[in-house]
């Protein structure tokens, strides 16, 4: 009886051993203001053959959604939880309140947590449960060089903030700079998040722990600035100007079964090409060149990833996500002692609304706003053996689903209480039934509310306004993903018990509720 007992035990313990070796290691990768059109495998002419094989290869969502501003957004995907419940819907300078990161769930159930890349908050993630992180603390940065002017080369573009330039904060593991003016002239934002990632890629390749990898990336952010070699692949490909670059984009996506006939194009909100002076469209054309290479690099960068995976031996049980924090932005910069070429270390310039309606082909608006132009943005999952390749889902997500997900597909503890503070419950639900291309039904609405936009969706349904004082709009989505049809005047009963419900979830929030 003995013996047997033993033998149990060590049959036990060997199940468990192997058990957390078949973890799937999990590489999360974000985008910063790319557009739902941006990509070759959403509609681009863009060139991104690696995130193209992975979409090709996996699942690519066509109702995924973020909150429309960078911050909120990446507060959602970090804790699984609205931004008004973690603190971060206003601002990002107070800790992350009755919240999880990804990285405390993931590291107590046996991950190796990594992030490289922006954080937009105000905690070092060394402190938020990332055994390593290397990267932009802050919003936006020089891409070239986020610090101080080095010897022999021109003044790095920078923002103003409180009537002073901008001491962006950096962060190595558990040191910070402010400023942090890079040594090495070849420093390149995307390129040097990408170095770290990969370093501990082949530092952890021997070791059996699951590993989680967050590449959070600011490209496409502006400032607008890329390496004169990608810069060069672009020249002469935006002459023509925004409709047939939007119009080729809105072609390849009912090609390639992106969408169907009821994704109609919504309406344009660009001049006609021709009403520009020659000026104009030279730095039209320039600004969209640059975009371009910024997409391009941040390709090769997933590219090097890729690689040091199958390297590593980690490439076939590896979960890989990419996303978009918002949809491309309409903001523009302006700073007054700038000076150069667009592209370049010495002038910050933005893409503009412009380009903007042709990046979110084929959505209504843009960043900031909760029409689908500002939530709706690509979701690529790739998983060899449990995804099927080539595939669409409509399965309307949200980052705050991103923490369930992975609490599913890992058997983590999501917990009620950690470091004394009281937890909101898990907001988001699960994507692993879409992932095994199942029909799931959303089981609670989703709300947004961020600067002068408001919305709710609740299966078909969605209200939305940009405007705290505006008449909602209503639509069928199921019908008009585009929201190019408002039901609103024949519709007012809906209208009126969704705003109630939205305004339920908004008392809720706000006052603190955990539930």
């Amino acid at each position: 009886m003995k013996n047997a007992w033993i033998l149990w035990i060590v049959l036990t313990l060997s199940f468990i051993s192997c058990s957390k070796q078949e973890l799937p290691n999990i590489i999360l990768i974000s985008a910063d203001d790319l557009g739902w059109s941006d990509l070759g495998c959403y509609g681009s002419e863009v060139k991104t053959p690696n995130i193209d094989r992975l979409a090709q290869e996996g699942i690519r969502f066509t109702q995924f959604h973020n909150t429309s501003k960078c911050f909120p957004s990446r507060a959602c995907l970090l804790t699984g939880v609205y931004a008004q419940q973690s603190g971060y819907d206003r601002s990002f300078k107070e800790p992350l309140k009755n919240a999880v990161t990804l990285g405390e769930v993931l590291r107590n159930a046996g991950y190796i947590t990594l992030w490289s890349g922006k954080h937009h908050g105000l905690e070092n993630p060394i402190y938020r449960g990332f055994d390593h992180y290397y990267g932009l603390k802050d919003g936006a940065c020089n891409y070239f060089n986020p610090g101080v002017q080095r010897p022999g080369e021109g003044a790095p573009a920078r923002k103003s903030w409180t009537g002073e330039k901008a001491k962006r904060a950096w962060c190595i593991d558990s040191l910070m700079f402010t400023p942090y003016t890079p040594k090495c002239k070849d420093f390149y934002t995307t390129d040097y998040f990408t170095h770290y990632a990969v370093d501990w890629l082949e530092q952890y390749s021997d070791d059996k722990r699951p590993l989680f990898l967050y590449l959070a990336y600011t490209a496409p952010h502006d400032p607008l600035m890329a390496w004169p070699e990608d810069i060069k692949k672009y020249e002469g490909r935006y002459d023509e100007g925004y409709e047939p670059i939007r119009n080729a984009r809105y072609a390849r996506q009912r090609e390639m079964g992106l969408n169907d006939p009821s994704y109609r194009l919504s309406e344009a909100t660009y001049p006609s090409w021709d009403t520009l002076s020659q000026e104009m469209k030279k730095e039209e054309i320039r600004k969209m060149e640059v975009y371009a290479a910024m997409i391009d690099r941040l390709d090769q960068n997933i590219g090097r990833i890729l690689k040091s995976l199958e390297e590593t031996g980690r490439r076939e049980n590896t979960l890989i996500m990419f996303v978009s924090d918002n949809g491309a932005s309409s903001e523009m910069v302006y700073i007054d002692d700038d000076y150069g070429e667009i592209g370049t270390m010495t002038l910050w310039s933005s893409l503009g609304p412009n380009w903007a309606n042709v990046s979110n082909t084929p959505f209504r608006y843009y960043k900031n706003y909760s029409y689908e132009g500002g939530i709706n943005t690509p979701l690529i999952a790739h998983w060899p053996g449990n995804i099927e390749p080539g595939t669409f889902s409509r399965f309307p997500g949200h980052f705050i689903d991103i923490m369930a997900t992975y609490v599913d597909i890992t058997g983590a503890s999501y917990p009620g209480e950690f470091n004394g503070s009281e937890i909101t419950p898990l907001q988001g639900e699960s994507l692993l039934p879409a992932f095994r291309g199942e029909d799931a039904l959303r089981s609670k609405p989703l709300f947004w509310e961020w600067s002068e936009g408001q919305a709710m969706r609740d299966g078909q349904w969605k209200l939305v306004r940009w405007g705290k004082e505006n008449s909602w709009d209503l639509y069928d989505i199921s019908e008009d993903p585009t929201e190019t049809n408002n039901l609103a005047a024949s519709s007012n009963e809906r209208v009126q018990a969704m705003e109630q419900q939205y305004l339920a979830w908004k008392k809720r929030v706000v006052s603190g509720s955990l539930n």
